[in-house]
């Protein structure tokens, strides 16, 4: 075991979009676990678009971070050492962790990952929180059917294309909105989208919207916001259903604009727009991770990882996401398992 911990606080918080200096990455002792709690050592760190919201000292649906705190994320882990958590050295476990080589926490915030469903990285990706946010925001609140038209934003991102594919298990047709010509392709070659829109090469997004879904929009899960879902609105459907999980596009806004202007289409078609959170589905979480590995067993769910090799890249990799550098779940590998 090394003789030092590498950790990053939280700097400064970011005007804007964060930089580099946002993240100050510090070095000490390895923590030792007190009472009930195990040491874990990070094999994989996961980055997320909501921990940009937490770099803020406004009010959000997750707690923000002080400056000067240790930021945190999913980790996937090894146990090192355990003082009665319920683990035993060499036990994989998940859960919301320091961005650091090692971190302690209570056996009671621990979840076991059980590498016979598949790597043990999926845990933070199509078996971690990404996909049972798909798996429940698909499912439950936009709830495609068969014959219906099914948009998703983010398509090539961790959630949105498992969004995607459930929605297309469901028998709808499947549009998805990515960045780039390679985005595209992923989505209609690996993954079996009907059609996927480049957005950074579209001018006029409702014309594209017209061709990819002729007959209008019946199920929308948007993970993005902005001019995106204006025009996905004017699209919509009698009696459609909008899931809204994220606002990826406005993140980094320093003043939101003036809206919304688009709710009157809401009136004519009757449709149902409602935000969800996944913790919401926590108690059900482990039928949805079976759910979804039975899935990827038979090859009707595919998912990308895209790794960034070393903690001290992290900081590039969370900056990445906005630069939309990744395809599929975006994480950092920081240790080998046994090592």
């Amino acid at each position: 075991m090394a003789e030092t911990n590498r950790k990053y606080l939280l700097a400064k918080r970011p005007e804007g979009k964060p930089d580099r200096d946002t993240f100050d990455l510090v070095e000490e002792d390895v923590p030792e676990p007190g009472p009930g709690e195990a040491l874990v050592r990070t094999l994989y760190l996961s980055v997320d678009p909501y921990m940009r919201g937490r770099m803020d000292a406004g009010e959000s649906y997750a707690e923000p971070w002080d400056v000067g705190e240790p930021l945190r994320a999913g980790v996937v882990g090894e146990v090192v050492e355990s003082n009665g958590a319920g683990f035993e050295p060499g036990d994989v476990v998940t859960g919301n962790l320091e961005w650091a080589d090692y971190a302690t926490a209570p056996g009671t915030e621990l979840r076991p990952v059980d590498p016979d469903l598949g790597p043990v990285s999926t845990a933070l990706g199509v078996l971690g929180m990404p996909g049972r946010t798909a798996y429940f925001g698909t499912r439950e609140v936009a709830e495609p059917k068969a014959g219906d038209t099914f948009v998703v934003t983010g398509a090539a991102g961790a959630v949105g294309s498992v969004a995607g594919q459930i929605a297309k298990l469901s028998g709808a047709r499947v549009v998805g909105f990515a960045g780039s010509d390679e985005k595209v392709a992923f989505l209609e070659e690996d993954l079996g989208f009907d059609a996927g829109i480049n957005y950074e090469e579209t001018d006029d997004y409702r014309a594209a919207l017209d061709e990819a879904a002729p007959d209008g929009v019946d199920s929308y899960f948007d993970n993005v916001g902005g001019p995106i879902t204006d025009a996905v609105f004017s699209k919509l459907n009698v009696d459609a259903r909008v899931a809204v999980c994220g606002q990826i596009s406005l993140y980094n806004a320093e003043e939101l604009p003036t809206g919304p202007r688009k709710l009157g289409k809401l009136i004519e078609t009757r449709a149902r727009v409602e935000g969800f959170l996944v913790g919401d589905f926590a108690p059900r979480f482990e039928a949805a991770t079976r759910r979804l590995a039975e899935w990827v067993a038979a090859d009707e769910i595919r998912y990308r990882e895209t790794v960034t090799e070393g903690l001290e890249d992290a900081p590039d990799a969370f900056l990445g996401l906005f630069e939309g550098e990744n395809i599929g779940k975006q994480l950092v590998k920081v240790g080998e398992r046994g090592e």
